[in-house]
């Protein structure tokens, strides 16, 4: 399928971030293990907190990898949704969402932001959540997304129910 459309990549920077961590802790605690304490940086290597960071700056690496290597990208065409990554697509076609709300999200915070977007599709229960501060240019895919979302019905208001109270 074509590419055609806007295409927001999504961001890595929480993973270079954690991986970045992990790696200046290893360095860190083995520096001064190493250095002060033992007095041999030989002994380090028995510790197992050494092994426990060890194995953590590992899986790090590993989840920054997988996830470069996956690209993953959404791909916003005039009549469509594309959740794509390097083995597969996901093809969403306006005609087939219910409708759609961008707004705030006050439980999740993404890189400084709290806008999400949400849609749910026609026939099925699952409300579909699109982060906004997991892509690059964010205000670009708000403004795209606001263009989209005139061909899409709104959500209709939340009807909360009371839950009613009996003394037994």
């Amino acid at each position: 399928m074509s590419d055609q459309g806007k295409s927001f990549k999504y961001k890595l920077d929480f993973y270079y971030q954690s991986a970045l961590i992990y790696l200046v802790t290893l360095v860190l605690y083995g520096g001064i293990r190493g250095n002060f304490v033992e007095k041999k940086f030989e002994y380090v290597l028995n510790d197992p907190l050494m092994y426990v960071i060890i194995f953590f700056v590992v899986m790090s690496f590993v989840t920054l990898g997988l996830n470069y290597v996956r690209n993953r990208r959404l791909i916003i065409t005039g009549d469509a949704l594309v959740f794509k990554h390097r083995w597969a697509e996901r093809r969403i076609a306006v005609d087939d969402m219910e409708w759609l709300h961008i707004g705030r999200e006050a439980r999740v915070q993404t890189s400084g932001r709290f806008q999400v977007i949400m849609f749910k599709l026609k026939g099925k229960r699952r409300i579909f959540r699109v982060r906004v501060g997991r892509y690059e240019r964010e205000k670009e895919l708000v403004a795209e997304m606001n263009r989209l979302s005139g061909r899409v019905p709104r959500r209709k208001p939340r009807r909360w129910r009371r839950r009613r109270v009996t003394d037994r």
